[in-house]
Parts: C-alpha cells; structure tokens; sequence
C-alpha cells in the first residue's frame, strides 16, 4: 500500500489557502513557544478603536511565511540562487520573527521586561528552538541577526521593504476594516530582483512603493497611533507600571501569579528558566488581571482598570509643539487635587510624549531600484513625489493624557 502524504493548509482570510511548505516548518508551528503567539494580539488594544482588529501574532507569522515562500519563488525564477537550505532558513527566520512579543505586543514592549526589546526576546527563543531541533535553525539565526554571507537574505526579513512589513500593513488594514493601508503585496514580489547581493526593486514597480510608502503613513495616523490606542496602550503601560510599584509595598499583592513575578524583576533574561516562564503570559494574563483589580483597594489601580476593560479611557489633548512643562504640571496639580493624591501618584494618570511618523528613512537601508538599462539607484531619485518630501518627512503630535472629569 502507498504511503500518502498529507498537505497541511490554513485557510487564511487575507491569502485564502496557505499550504505548509515542509515537515519540519509544521513541526515549528507545533511547538508551544509559537503556539502561544494565537494568545498575543497583532495590534495591541487597536480593537478599541477598529472592532475587527482581533488577529493575532500567529496569523501575521503565517501570512509572512507565506509571503517569503512566493518572494522565494520569484527570485529563483529571475535566476537568483537560494538553495534549500537557504529556503528552509528564510521561511524558519520569517516564521520566528515575531515569537518574542509579549502580551498585548507592542503596548508592553520594554515593560514587563524592562528595558528589552521584543527583537532580542525573538532571538532567544529561536536560539532555544535551535537546541531543541538539534542545530536546524543556525542558517535562520544568521539570517536573522543579519550575520548571513548573502546579505540580501536577511534584506528580506527586515528591512524597510521587508515581507514582515508587506504581509502585515494588509493584514491589519484588512482587519481593521481601512483600506488605505491595502497594498498589492503580491505586485511588490513580483517585481522583486537581487542586485550586488542587494534586494531591488525593478523599475516598473515604482508606483507600487509609492502606494506601499504611503500606505504607512495613512496607517499609522489613522490605526497604529489612532488616538483611542495611544491612550489605552499608554493606560496599560501606567495600571502594569503602578502594579510593580504596589509590589513593593504589599506582601499580599499578586502572590502566584506568572506575571507578578516579572513586576519583582525575580526573572532575568540570562536565566536558564526564563524563556519557559515568559511563554506562560499572554494578552489573557494581563485581562485577568485587570478584571480583579477592578475591585483593588488601591484607586488608581482601580480606575486604569475599569477604565481599560469598560472602554472608559483617559483624555488625550494635542499640541502643534511640545507643551510647557508648567502646563503639564498645572494638570498635574488638577488631577492630584481632584483625586486627593500625590503629585507622584498622579504621574500614573496624566502622561505627555510625542507621536512620530517617518514613513521612509533615507539613510536606512534605502530602497534600491532596478531600472530597465540595467542601473540602480535609489528609489527616491526615480519617484516623482519624492520633492515634496511626502514619504521622507518626519511628523510629530505631541500629547497630554489626563482623566476627562478633571476638565
């Protein structure tokens, strides 16, 4: 009797059939490390703003891999020489990029764990991945590190034309229900190329940059910096931030509790259990949390929290320039005085910073464009918007959040 094989696919509501290209990225997607990540949201608390915006890091994972298995087909059918191994590195890199984001995503990023980057988090689970594999992710290792000797490799993992960057600007404008974020990423592979160890873009595929460049923009003013997540995900940082604060001083405060022992600093990034005990907390650990304190005794705690899970978020108020410090601390005062507080508890309730919004940076990995006489240059020099500075401009909104029943 013949053995027949079985071809795993995920229906994925962005690509349609996304079929698993060997044994052992299935066996990846198996492990409990990268099963968590259908346990972390993609977009932080953006649902607040976009009731759709419910995917999760695993369906941006796959989409990504799927994206990287076309870009790898293109490129080979244009003469571009990626052997298997390579193909396997490239799927198990793009596939592992993302496994190091904590609950919630970005809007705990450097909190839970201070001060680390969710990138360096993603490298440690891939290097013990690589143990439990037995070797088979070293090539994806250097690719992802950016150590690998075709450097155009790790130009398709991240950089600022990257297939992390084409699968989830669609993806998340497809969730969120804005479609000024849906870009052709399939158009942008097909016009693919390596040039000088560089990945190129050729030249007919210009306009398809220009939509994908403002794309970013139109998606981070109206989804990933919308006004309703930058205060909720400011919010959580502070009810998270006044969590390890209360640590300090109450011996009863979140006993047990996974994420109680992170708030301690108990937990560091060098210790031999800590990966197994980060891939225990997810966006339901941190719900749960904030469903009891609720009830918490202490009302700043209180008030973050029915204010996060009832959907009653703090005030925003934007400046053209960077407010005064003493109008920052006249609210301050407000706030301190309604809720008959300190002036350093109020820090919990009333935040300012800036929002920033760089769509394209010049002198960052520039992309490269292939034009039909066989010379490259960079995208910019080609692009008739580029003199208005649309794409390369910086732009700012500064903030102060602040309870709306101060004012």
């Amino acid at each position: 009797m013949i053995q027949q094989r079985k071809l795993k696919v995920f229906n994925d509501p962005v690509y349609g059939s996304i079929g698993i290209p060997n044994d052992f990225i299935l066996e990846l997607i198996a492990h409990p490390f990268f099963q968590r990540l259908r346990r972390i949201s993609q977009m932080g608390l953006s649902y607040l703003s976009y009731p759709g915006a419910h995917h999760t890091r695993f369906h941006h994972a796959i989409g990504a891999m799927h994206l990287m298995n076309k870009a790898i087909t293109t490129l080979r059918y244009k003469g571009v020489e990626i052997d298997k191994s390579e193909e396997h590195a490239l799927l198990a890199a793009i596939l592992l990029h993302d496994i190091g984001h904590g609950p919630f995503s970005h809007a705990l990023e450097e909190v839970l764990v201070r001060d680390v980057h969710h990138e360096t988090l993603s490298l440690k689970f891939m290097q013990a991945l690589n143990e439990s594999f037995k070797g088979e992710l070293e090539m994806a290792i250097s690719i992802f590190e950016g150590r690998h000797s075709k450097k155009f490799l790790s130009a398709l993992v991240s950089s600022q034309l990257d297939i992390d960057r084409l699968d989830y600007l669609k993806r998340d404008s497809f969730f969120s229900g804005v479609a000024e974020g849906n870009i052709n990423s399939e158009r942008l592979i097909t016009t693919m190329n390596v040039q000088n160890d560089n990945v190129v873009i050729e030249e007919k595929g210009i306009h398809s940059i220009e939509k994908f460049l403002m794309a970013r923009r139109f998606m981070y003013w109206q989804v990933y910096l919308h006004k309703t997540s930058v205060v909720a995900e400011l919010m959580l940082k502070n009810v998270i931030n006044r969590a390890r604060h209360l640590l300090k001083n109450r011996s009863d405060f979140m006993q047990e509790t996974a994420v109680g022992e992170f708030l301690q600093d108990h937990i560091h990034l060098n210790q031999s259990d800590f990966l197994v005990k980060f891939a225990q907390l997810d966006d339901t650990d941190i719900i749960q949390l904030l469903k009891t304190w609720i009830d918490d005794s202490d009302a700043i705690l209180a008030l973050l929290s029915k204010g996060l899970i009832h959907r009653n978020l703090l005030d925003i108020r934007f400046y053209d320039k960077a407010p005064s410090n003493e109008e920052y601390l006249n609210i301050s005062k407000k706030v301190a005085v309604s809720f008959k507080i300190s002036l350093l508890d109020a820090e919990f309730l009333v935040y300012q910073g800036v929002l920033t919004n760089t769509p394209y940076e010049q002198n960052k990995q520039p992309i490269s464009i292939l034009k039909r006489n066989g010379e490259v240059v960079e995208f910019l020099n080609l692009s008739q918007f580029s003199a208005n500075s649309g794409f390369t401009a910086e732009q700012q909104r500064h903030y102060i959040c602040f309870p709306k029943s101060v004012f």
